[in-house]
């Protein structure tokens, strides 16, 4: 019997063009599941085949966990106390074995058993077919549709298949079986049976590769797509450098009578591309991304990361976008918060700022309304800029000698240090229980201390709007922090009811 075993290790292995090591592993847990078998309970049996007798040993096994832990699995699992007693020398993670009685081969005529073998090798054969398929370095997977699976896609590609789940496909295309597809590839997930290969169609990338396909100058590096933003099967933006001055970025990536960016749109169910030119200067970048709109002021607030982009009334819808499409996608193309305003907006929020900081200044300086307001005309509008600017910036303000600088740059360091101390204080008045919530760090600590939340309870009898004038978050962030704080209601009255 075990040289027919070995016969038959042979013949698969030449079949299935697969390792003798592996058609030997699946032989070994065929035999181990068959013993597995004669046992009660969970128990971790290992077999042992000599690769040129075809003889088999068979043992019982136990896995070395720490005392402390305890025994989860008790069929599969020793202290390492009792271990110790067995053998002197044995360590955690390490097993003790035991030789039991081998289930004779004759015996695996069962199903199960055959099914664990056939199964080994159709899972080494998938890993070498997609280990092949990955070696080669392909970003685009191209195949045809084979099946719908629970909603997803399931693309094949020789004897490779991907899957393109619903959220990753382009709304409302509607693709059928034997349909050719063009997806990125985003992850392989060995722990998927069948496609292990995830698909989009509707990430970025996916838009980037295209027109690396598309444009020739981007794999030459001449061109560069800096980054991409999309609404798919809508509309797009991406941002293009040249690193070549011959060569014209927007004008390439578009082609002759369009034919590059057609190709990417035709591929992509019709999706409009807008292409921007990416500039180092975080503003014109904006004013670029923003295009067909053309900005009339636009204010960079570094510290937010946002920048309030003003136009005039004929260009506020185009630059909103249809469901605030357009201002949406540029500041995913940017990475900056974009705020559209019109003029009168604009000059409302600037006397709004206007007025605080005068108010801040008259209050904090002790200064009357004419100093406050000779400051904010020379584009002061913190304490910090007062207290530590270059001296000589201040000294340059003609309405100001030197006595009135120094005076000014001590009140505001003395305001300062007054803030820190009472930040500080409020700070430690914050309970244990707000500190340690998901989602809140030092900064967003201290803006709700300075706002009097101190507690948990605190934080969730806030109303949205209320939270993010305090902590400048986005309203969906705001909602998912209130929500947060009010969990322990909700498991207080689940409690309750029980």
């Amino acid at each position: 019997m075990n040289r027919e075993m070995l016969m038959l290790v042979d013949a698969i292995s030449r079949e299935k063009s697969v390792e003798r090591d592996v058609v030997f592993a699946a032989v070994e847990a065929a035999l181990a599941q068959a013993t597995k078998k004669l046992y009660p309970g969970d128990v971790d049996i290992r077999v042992a085949v000599d690769r040129d007798s075809g003889n088999y040993e068979t043992f019982r096994r136990w896995h070395v966990v720490p005392d402390e832990a305890g025994l989860q699995l008790p069929d599969q699992e020793i202290l390492l106390f009792e271990a110790l007693e067995q053998i002197s020398d044995i360590e955690v993670d390490e097993y003790i074995e035991e030789a039991v009685d081998s289930v004779p081969i004759g015996r695996i005529g069962a199903m199960a058993a055959k099914q664990v073998i056939l199964q080994r090798i159709r899972d080494a054969e998938r890993e070498m077919l997609l280990n092949d398929f990955m070696s080669r370095g392909d970003k685009i997977f191209v195949g045809t549709v084979k099946r719908m699976d629970k909603g997803d896609i399931i693309v094949e590609s020789g004897r490779v298949e991907g899957r393109l789940r619903r959220g990753e496909m382009i709304p409302k295309e509607n693709l059928r079986s034997g349909d050719r597809v063009r997806a990125m590839i985003m992850e392989v997930d060995l722990t998927l049976r069948g496609a292990p290969i995830i698909l989009s169609r509707s990430a970025p990338e996916f838009m980037i590769e295209l027109f690396r396909t598309e444009v020739p100058e981007i794999e030459q590096g001449l061109l560069e797509i800096k980054s991409c933003a999309r609404d798919p099967g809508s509309r797009a933006k991406i941002a293009v450098l040249s690193h070549d001055k011959r060569v014209d970025p927007i004008g390439t990536c578009v082609g002759v009578r369009g034919t590059r960016v057609n190709g990417v749109t035709n591929e992509l169910a019709g999706e409009r591309v807008d292409i921007v030119l990416w500039s180092e200067d975080p503003a014109q970048f904006v004013i670029g991304a923003l295009a067909p709109a053309n900005v009339s002021s636009i204010v960079v607030d570094e510290e937010r990361h946002a920048m309030d982009v003003v136009v005039d009334e004929e260009n506020l819808a185009i630059a909103i976008g249809r469901g605030g499409q357009n201002v949406r996608l540029a500041s995913d193309l940017t990475g900056w918060k974009i705020n559209i305003m019109d003029a009168a907006e604009s000059a409302q929020k600037q006397a709004t700022e206007t007025d605080s900081s005068r108010k801040l200044f008259m209050e904090k300086l002790d200064v009357d309304e004419e100093i406050a307001d000779i400051l904010i005309a020379e584009g002061f509008t913190s304490l910090e800029e007062v207290a530590y600017v270059p001296l000589q910036e201040m000294l340059e303000i003609e309405s100001f000698d030197e006595d009135t600088v120094n005076e000014l740059r001590t009140r505001a360091k003395d305001a300062l240090l007054t803030m820190e101390i009472a930040h500080e204080e409020n700070v430690g008045e914050v309970s244990q229980d707000l500190r340690t919530l998901d989602g809140l760090d030092a900064e967003l600590i201290g803006k709700l201390a300075d706002s009097g939340i101190h507690s948990r309870d605190d934080l969730a009898d806030l109303a949205v709007d209320e939270l993010t004038e305090i902590t400048g978050q986005s309203e969906d962030e705001a909602k998912t922090l209130i929500m947060k704080a009010r969990e322990h209601w909700f498991a207080n009255e689940a409690a309750s009811q029980e």
